[in-house]
This record gives C-alpha cells, structure tokens and sequence, in this order.
C-alpha cells in the first residue's frame, strides 16, 4: 500500500488540534486546565472530558477584569501579562469543585515567562494544584516592569472581585 497516502485529520491541518497532545492529556483522567488568546482578550477554562464530550466546569475571561476594578482606559490591555495573570487568579478563586489540574496549551509556542505561564501562576496563587516547573513562571518583577499596569497589578493581586462566591481555604 505505498501508494495511499494517509488523509490528515482538519483540525490537525488547519492547526487547530494536536490529538497525540489531546490523547495524553484525556489519559490523565484529570480536569484540564484550558488556556486559550484572542485578539483582545485570555480565556481560561477548567474542562473535563467524558466519552468524547468537553464539558466546561469553570470559565473566566479577561474581560471579567474590568468589573473587577481593571481600569477602563486600559480596556485595550486585557491580554497583556498582567491581565494574564489576573484572570488565571480569577478563574482559580471561582474553582470551587476542581482543585487540581492539568495544563492544556494546545497548539501555542511554550515560550517560557509568557502569558500562558502568565495564567498558570495566577490559577496557582488563586489556589489551584497544577504541575508544573517553577522555572517557567514569570516573577513578581516582571509584572511590575509595565509602568501603565503596576499599580492596578498591585491593588488586584491582593484581592479580585469575584461574583459573590469566596473559594473556602482549608
């Protein structure tokens, strides 16, 4: 059979799912943590997998930030590090049945220090359990180096208004 060519799956072609990556992760049998960029904003999501079906447990965006106390002048900056970082914090404080994870990039460049690791270290601090290499993730410092966002950095990383609901610390 040298002559049959093997047909790629679309969403492979179209670079839009990595399935050897999906496989893996859906054999942890672990909710995934889902880490996606748009144009304007970061969205994450924790996800659980059941028979072939995605089921979205928790969302957050970074546009949630600007009820939260995100400034409206700086609304063009809601995919920044910072905002990163915010809204990974958010989504880890709005977790209360998932405690733990797994990262679910997709088919973004791992590039170290960036605002995917941006995300991870915000849902860690907002108390979710994720393995990761501490090596990756960006300091304090880095988030404070954009002058427009150190102050609204400084002010939301003390306490982000969620929806009413307080995650309970044990």
């Amino acid at each position: 059979m040298k002559g049959i060519k093997r047909t790629i799956k679309r969403r492979r072609q179209e670079a839009k799912t990595d399935y050897h990556a999906r496989l893996r992760l859906l054999g942890s049998g672990k909710p995934r943590l889902v880490i996606r960029k748009t144009n304007r904003y970061i969205i994450g999501q924790i996800v659980i997998s059941t028979l072939a079906q995605d089921k979205v447990i928790v969302s957050a965006s970074s546009k949630e930030l600007l009820s939260s106390g995100w400034p409206e002048s700086l609304k063009g900056s809601l995919k920044n590090l910072t905002a990163a970082y915010l809204t990974g914090k958010l989504l880890g404080e709005k977790s209360t049945s998932v405690r733990e994870a797994i990262l679910d990039i997709g088919m973004y460049r791992n590039a170290e220090k960036g605002r995917l690791y941006a995300f991870l270290r915000g849902a860690i601090d907002g108390g979710l359990v994720i393995p990761h290499n501490p090596e990756i993730l960006p300091s304090d410092a880095r988030f404070e180096e954009n002058k427009k966002t150190r102050e609204v950095f400084l002010k939301l990383k003390g306490g982000l208004k969620t929806d009413g609901r307080k995650r309970n610390k044990e």
